[in-house]
């Protein structure tokens, strides 16, 4: 997929797969199947680049992510990162990458060390990598970087549950940028935060990509915020993408079925415009990811569907330039 590009992208994976077993019984369990949470993704991300990841719940995003930091270790496939593959690197040898990667969590109440204060929490990975053994040193590094994303250095004594959920979540965003990471998976970043505090968080967020040079993940499912920071997005469904292309690209001519029903669920602001729209909902409920359909996952509940599509996984074909599609039955 990374054909005609100038320049080496930071991440790349290929043909990622993460599946957790499924075992009965107490005293002698035994494995009856498998969860495959993710089965068989490939995409990349470009330095400096935003790359959203969105779909509905349950769907493999945040273990997509969990694989790319190694929180995880995939069942199959390769996670290239800056050109090595650390998808099966032991222990010791990703504590180097660590300082490269950071994740900031969902939700920022239970990211944080109730029991820390603020100063200590930024200034744990710090310590723990040996970057800054000085103390006052250090400390000035937690104020700088607490100014760095708009809190006042004076809460590096204060306790989390002294803060706002916006306060916790800036927290959450210089920790990970403690570092100096170059890569950050934003897991559901703002998700959990009030609309008029997310908008402030996505413009931080940007603003740092900026300032620092930075390559972010983007897991979310709010297209109206994929929209404003992503520059390319891609759409899971099932522990598959079945979509990728540049962001306008994307939310203006989408391809897949399951693309389309998507953005039709996302209500518009002006009511006699959303009274007049037509709403295009997926039929059926999801399939469960134990035993997943053949073929294209999302056979069962789309509208154009023949009986090819039971058979065949579609790969992804690039239709448009750099908009791919996992579809057999769009051209």
């Amino acid at each position: 997929m990374n054909a005609g590009e100038s320049a080496a992208p930071l991440l790349e994976v290929r043909g990622l797969a993460m599946h957790f077993p499924v075992s009965e019984g107490i005293v002698l369990a035994r494995k009856v199947g498998d969860v495959k949470a993710v089965d068989g993704v490939d995409f990349i991300i470009k330095r400096g680049e935003t790359l959203g990841l969105v779909g509905e719940s349950g769907c493999g995003k945040t273990t997509t992510g969990r694989c790319i930091l190694r929180l995880e270790r995939p069942t199959a496939g390769q996670i290239l990162f800056d050109g090595r593959d650390i998808s099966r690197l032991e222990r010791k040898e990703m504590v180097a990458l660590r300082r490269r990667m950071q994740v900031i969590f969902q939700d920022p109440y239970s990211s944080l060390n109730p029991r820390m204060k603020v100063g200590d929490i930024v200034g744990e990975p710090i310590k723990v990598h040996g970057i800054e053994p000085d103390a006052g040193r250090r400390r000035a590094r937690v104020r700088e970087l607490l100014s760095v994303c708009g809190l006042d250095p004076k809460f590096t004594d204060r306790y989390p549950h002294e803060m706002s959920g916006g306060q916790r979540q800036r927290v959450g965003i210089a920790r990970a940028l403690a570092l100096d990471p170059e890569f950050i998976v934003c897991d559901e970043a703002v998700s959990a935060l009030d609309v008029s505090i997310q908008a402030q968080v996505v413009n931080l967020l940007e603003d740092l990509r900026e300032r620092f040079g930075l390559t972010y993940l983007f897991i979310a499912h709010d297209l109206s915020v994929v929209r404003h920071l992503c520059q390319r997005v891609a759409v899971m469904y099932l522990g598959r993408i079945v979509e990728m292309a540049e962001c306008d690209e994307l939310f203006d001519n989408p391809l897949h079925p399951y693309t389309q029903a998507l953005l039709s669920a996302v209500p518009v602001p002006d009511p006699r415009i959303e009274a007049t729209r037509e709403f295009r909902p997926a039929k059926g409920e999801v399939p469960s990811p134990i035993n997943p359909p053949s073929g294209c996952v999302f056979h069962p509940r789309c509208p154009m569907a023949v009986e090819g599509c039971r058979g065949a996984r579609p790969a992804l074909r690039e239709l448009r330039p750099g908009h791919w599609v996992a579809c057999s039955e769009v051209h």
